[in-house]
């Protein structure tokens, strides 16, 4: 073997070391839906702020994030590249030899088969003509560093405060950070229990910016 496949392949050897852990693949999920500080990133990990900073320092190792300075904090996103399509294919090939993720996914899709997904040409179009209310349910600070155009913002865990915002009389359809985030299925469960004409977006705002649209900050 020459010296440079030797190379190339103790590099991808090094990539996999440095993506090989699961917190760092949640870091990277919560991550494709927007810019997110270390302590952000902490609580939606339920890790420790230096747990998580030390992942995040060995995933910039493998320019899988970049980062920049806020003030006092460290905001970190993706970094440059194919790093959603590297989680993709991780997922894919799991679900492809394993039972069990096989059984999660099935478990998942048919639950989000019975919410009537809403796909990305059908959403584009209600939205042009105004036939739908778009609720965002990510947290506040992930809607403010970016969502798709229009949207409302409630928290999964401000529904029950906040229905008093919603309309009854026109059709909603409900989004959070992709199309395996599990907020916008509990938010369409839960609004369908209260009377509420909701479906769901069948991706998410990480794949509504890979597409190339439009997105309001």
């Amino acid at each position: 073997m020459s010296q440079p496949e030797k190379f190339l392949y103790s590099h991808l050897g090094e990539l996999a070391r440095l993506l090989g852990n699961g917190a760092r693949i949640e870091i990277l999920e919560h991550l494709a839906g927007g810019e997110l500080s270390v302590d952000m990133l902490s609580g939606l990990t339920g890790m420790s702020t230096a747990s998580t900073s030390q992942h995040l320092q060995n995933l910039r190792k493998g320019n899988f994030v970049t980062s920049r300075r806020d003030g006092k904090h460290i905001i970190y996103r993706l970094a440059d590249g194919p790093v959603r399509s590297v989680i993709a294919s991780l997922r894919c090939f799991a679900e492809y030899h394993s039972e069990a993720i096989r059984s999660i996914a099935a478990d998942y899709q048919n639950a989000s088969e019975r919410l009537e997904p809403v796909g990305r040409d059908e959403l584009l179009s209600r939205l042009e003509s105004g036939a739908v209310t778009l609720l965002d349910v990510r947290p506040e600070d992930e809607f403010g560093d970016g969502h798709l155009p229009g949207a409302l913002n409630i928290p999964l865990k401000e529904l029950e405060a906040r229905l008093a915002e919603l309309p009854k009389d026109k059709e909603i359809v409900a989004y959070c950070r992709g199309a395996h985030c599990i907020l916008s299925v509990e938010a369409v469960e839960y609004l369908r229990r209260k009377g509420y004409k909701i479906r769901r977006f069948d991706a998410g705002y990480p794949e509504w910016v890979a597409a190339g649209l439009e997105t309001e900050a």
